[in-house]
């Protein structure tokens, strides 16, 4: 199994990058968000899982151990594949999953593109039990429903759910749980 890898940045594609190392050049899928902080020539770590398919070998990158444990996690939803699951990845970081997985608000995963109510469900009821709460966790489950409007607000403004969900993770912890304020601080995220 590849665990990391080290290397140079040599391409980027749409939803994968190429990584040099020594005269090795590796195919690495990516989420997005990470993928978009990128630079050409650029030296990174990533940590890999490697889905063996008996007519392909695919390596997935993560900037963290962390995703890279809720995308083999991911893999083990009936009905998620490994693509499904790196969008998964792009569309909501791991904080956004343990909230939507301890509130039980399947709806949140509704948002990844290719992921209907029932597998939102399923996602859910597989992962409870096999995540942990993490310290940051106890305001935040309270604060799920609150950025979860402010994340469609900002969708009906004609962002991206990907930008939404940046904006909505870069608001300060101390913010206020009022949405019109959550809302203004995401809307500075973009200015």
């Amino acid at each position: 199994m590849i665990a990391t890898v080290r290397g140079r940045v040599i391409e980027i594609g749409l939803d994968r990058v190429i990584i040099e190392m020594g005269n090795v050049g590796l195919w690495v899928y990516i989420p997005d968000q990470f993928r978009l902080s990128l630079g050409m020539g650029e030296t990174i770590s990533l940590h890999t899982h490697l889905v063996v398919r008996e007519d392909s070998l695919t390596l997935y990158g993560f900037s963290t151990s962390e995703e890279r444990e809720f995308f083999i996690l991911l893999l083990g939803v009936n009905g998620i594949g490994p693509r499904l699951a790196l969008t998964t990845l792009s569309t909501l970081n791991p904080t956004a999953i343990r909230r939507a997985v301890f509130s039980e608000q399947a709806a949140v995963f509704q948002r990844v593109p290719g992921i209907g109510s029932k597998t939102a469900q399923r996602i859910v009821l597989h992962l409870q039990g096999r995540i942990t709460a993490t310290d940051d966790l106890d305001g935040l489950v309270t604060m799920a429903d609150t950025d979860s409007q402010v994340v469609e607000a900002l969708i009906v403004l004609g962002y991206s759910v990907v930008e939404a969900q940046a904006a909505v993770q870069a608001i300060r912890k101390d913010a206020p749980d009022d949405v019109e304020e959550r809302i203004r601080f995401a809307l500075q995220y973009f200015g």
